[in-house]
């Protein structure tokens, strides 16, 4: 159940926790992976952990040569990319009201616009073989809005709305397209919270902890396999309870 053998994956983000956690299950279901992100080191020992069936593809999203490229240095070594996984993210917090230009438009790059590139990228060969995976990272913000996080929330937000959009653009040709958003979860972000700061935020969360992201992963791994070739244009909110919808 959920195999993924002979499938190539790509995924942005890799040197995250939630990332690292997406590229370890889709592995371990069998793909071939390209660990893409930014901090080369993290991704070279998560190529090390993983050992065969693993390529590092460093990129910054933010720099539009290395964006566009990414597609084509993914099929010279994946071979055809069947699977895209749009999950790098930055956040710039701020009020709106206090907001630089650059900050809103530099996590709406990174956060939505790529991944928008890197679809468009791989997509004709998933049309071509009739086959393909895009599953795209929201978040639970992008539902429910944040104070001081406008610019992520309508990133996050507009991931979901391509998502559809993009899905009814392909589903006749064997390819789907989703989304999941996940809540809290335990990353190195998190680990930076205080004590009081995890209890408030966990008597939000109806489950009353925090979420791994080996469960987004799982979740991720369902998304992409055969077993789930009749769901598109769905967000799949992971988040324990925190918003339900």
């Amino acid at each position: 159940m959920f195999s993924l053998e002979g499938k190539n994956a790509l995924i942005t983000g890799s040197s995250g926790g939630i990332g690292a956690a997406i590229a370890k299950s889709l592995h371990g279901a069998g793909a071939t992976v390209g660990l893409s992100g930014t901090r080369i080191s993290a991704l070279s020992d998560l190529a090390a952990e993983l050992g065969s069936r693993v390529h590092v593809l460093p990129c910054r999203l933010e720099n539009s040569d290395e964006i566009n490229s990414l597609p084509q240095k993914a099929e010279e070594v994946l071979g055809q990319v069947n699977i895209l996984i749009n999950n790098a993210g930055i956040t710039r917090d701020s009020l709106l009201v206090r907001m630089s230009e650059d900050s809103w438009r530099l996590v709406l790059d990174v956060n939505l616009t790529a991944a928008y590139k890197l679809s468009k990228g791989v997509l004709r060969g998933m049309m071509k073989s009739r086959w393909g995976r895009i599953v795209n990272v929201s978040s639970v913000v992008g539902a429910t809005g944040n104070p001081g996080q406008a610019n992520y929330a309508a990133a996050k937000g507009g991931i979901i709305a391509m998502s559809k959009s993009l899905a009814y653009e392909v589903a006749q040709r064997g390819i789907t397209v989703n989304s999941v958003a996940p809540g809290f979860i335990a990353t190195a972000m998190t680990e930076n919270l205080t004590e009081s700061q995890k209890i408030e935020i966990q008597s939000k969360i109806p489950v009353g902890r925090i979420g791994t992201g080996s469960e987004v992963a799982s979740a991720v791994v369902f998304l992409c396999s055969d077993e789930a070739s009749y769901i598109t244009g769905s967000t799949l909110h992971i988040n324990g309870g925190m918003a339900m919808y």
